[in-house]
């Protein structure tokens, strides 16, 4: 098997196509979650593992809601994707004893569609628009009325005889998704009662929260097993469900059945994903920058034609884990790799040469100039 740790097997091969779109570690959801995200999804808040300050402070509003008989403010979740924001609008639904409907900005293309969408609506349910700083301008002033003062404004007919109806709406609740949300409008972040950070998963939880996706998925796991995966999941859950799923068909064809500390290091090896969490894409990209250009900086549209992929592909789906483990660090002159991302891909770190450098260049420059 393949060294994951040699520095010669982690650059950019030319021979090698790089599928940034069906990587098994992308935080966003895929055909083959859908399979198995019903049954692995907790149902109540006590089921629900992780984000304690945010579950204590949501039960606080519920039963508060609950108790005058009224719908739940209005909620936005924001964070990462793959840390449960479907999931826990479900599990408010389920608390306040509502039905829900689920849709997302890019569904919504026009006025009628969200008017469809808020006529259907019984008294207190729960709306739920997923990626809603996506919303068209048109839907999004449509909105406003709706969540404020639960009306509807309908334009009827055009230019000199057309007229405006304001429809009644029962009292509902909207929770928002979104991953960027510093990308919504400020009138329609000020609409939101409930602003909730959902954070990455520690290793502990996420072994928690493997061990009872093991249990739904009727798989034999030990606690070394379920930690190996927590590890190696990118503090997010939906990576660790869809690795447990790709370990367990290691542990049946290799192993006896039961995912082990071995069986799993050995499967998460074969799928290239080192201790980290980081697969072969994390590391051509972060040996790239290494041995081309010695350690940064260097331009994202650069690097994004060294690797051949799109620049926005590079800076949403590799950087973001990047960063947050302090391997990769963006500059106003483009990105660099610390001292940690070199001594995880096993390269001699000249950060500090490579620094001297530089700064001895501008003094020149600016004797020169002077």
């Amino acid at each position: 098997m393949k060294n994951l740790f040699d520095p010669k097997e982690n650059s950019l091969d030319e021979d090698v196509e790089y599928d940034y779109e069906s990587r098994i570690v992308d935080r966003q959801s895929r055909e083959e979650d859908a399979d198995t995200d019903v049954g692995l999804r907790p149902k109540s808040l006590e089921e629900y593992i992780g984000q304690e300050r945010a579950k204590e402070n949501l039960k606080v509003y519920i039963d508060a809601a609950r108790g005058r008989g009224e719908a739940l403010d209005h909620v936005l979740l924001y964070g990462p994707p793959g840390l449960g924001k479907t999931t826990l609008s479900a599990i408010i639904a389920n608390e306040l004893g509502v039905n829900i409907r689920i849709t997302s900005g890019p569904a919504i293309e026009k006025p009628g569609d969200l008017a469809a969408l808020l006529t259907n609506l019984g008294e207190g349910d729960v709306l739920f628009i997923d990626e809603i700083h996506r919303l068209p301008r048109q839907v999004e002033e449509i909105l406003y009325p709706a969540m404020e003062d639960y009306v509807l404004d309908i334009i009827i007919g055009k230019g000199p005889a057309a007229r405006s109806i304001r429809l009644p709406l029962s009292r509902f609740t909207l929770i928002g998704a979104t991953t960027r949300a510093g990308q919504l409008t400020q009138p329609l972040r000020d609409r939101f009662g409930v602003v909730l950070k959902l954070e990455l998963y520690t290793k502990e939880e996420l072994t928690t929260l493997v061990r009872r996706s093991a249990r739904i998925l009727d798989v034999e796991i030990d606690d070394d097993g379920a930690w190996e995966i927590a590890s190696r999941s990118r503090g997010t859950p939906r990576i660790a469900n869809r690795l447990l799923k790709r370990v367990r068909d290691f542990a049946q064809v290799k192993g006896n059945g039961i995912v082990t500390r071995e069986i799993a290091d050995y499967a998460l090896r074969a799928l290239e994903i080192d201790a980290l969490g980081l697969d072969n894409i994390d590391r051509a990209m972060l040996s790239t920058i290494i041995r081309f250009y010695d350690g940064g900086p260097v331009g994202l549209e650069t690097l994004a034609a060294t690797i051949g992929e799109e620049a926005v592909t590079l800076e949403d789906v590799c950087e973001p884990y990047l960063m947050q483990i302090g391997f990769l660090n963006r500059t106003p002159r483009g990105r660099t790799v610390t001292r940690l991302g070199y001594e995880h891909l096993g390269f001699p770190y000249k950060g500090n040469a490579a620094k001297g450098s530089a700064e001895a260049a501008e003094k020149q420059q600016i004797t020169l100039f002077d």
